[in-house]
């Protein structure tokens, strides 16, 4: 029988108009940036209150990130450091849609 102290998946929505993907009482977000006309999502800050720390909400948040990016052909800059620091070297399946300029391409 489940009980309330188990961790159940949290709901997280994607508020586009203030470009952020937040969890349903809006208290833990990831916030992003669209750049190159579209192509790329830049995530800038995670933000999870003190009193949520320890859930694995910004995880949660990030996947919802992601996934958008994938499902929408979009690449990611991992600007905010949580991404880059923690999130992508727990999950290194994500680095295929990390952003990068290369500059060899401009031949």
């Amino acid at each position: 029988m489940a009980t309330k102290s188990e961790k159940a998946i949290p709901k997280i929505v994607w508020n586009e108009r203030k470009r952020r993907f937040e969890t349903e009482d809006k208290e833990a977000y990831v916030e992003y940036v669209v750049r190159e006309n579209g192509k790329v999502m830049d995530l800038v800050h995670t933000y999870v209150p003190s009193s949520k720390r320890g859930l694995g909400l910004a995880s949660h948040l990030c996947g919802a990130a992601f996934n958008h990016a994938k499902s929408h052909s979009m690449s990611i800059i991992p600007t905010c450091s949580y991404v880059s620091d923690t999130y992508l070297p727990r999950n290194p399946t994500w680095n295929s849609i990390i952003y990068s300029e290369d500059p060899r391409s401009i031949i």
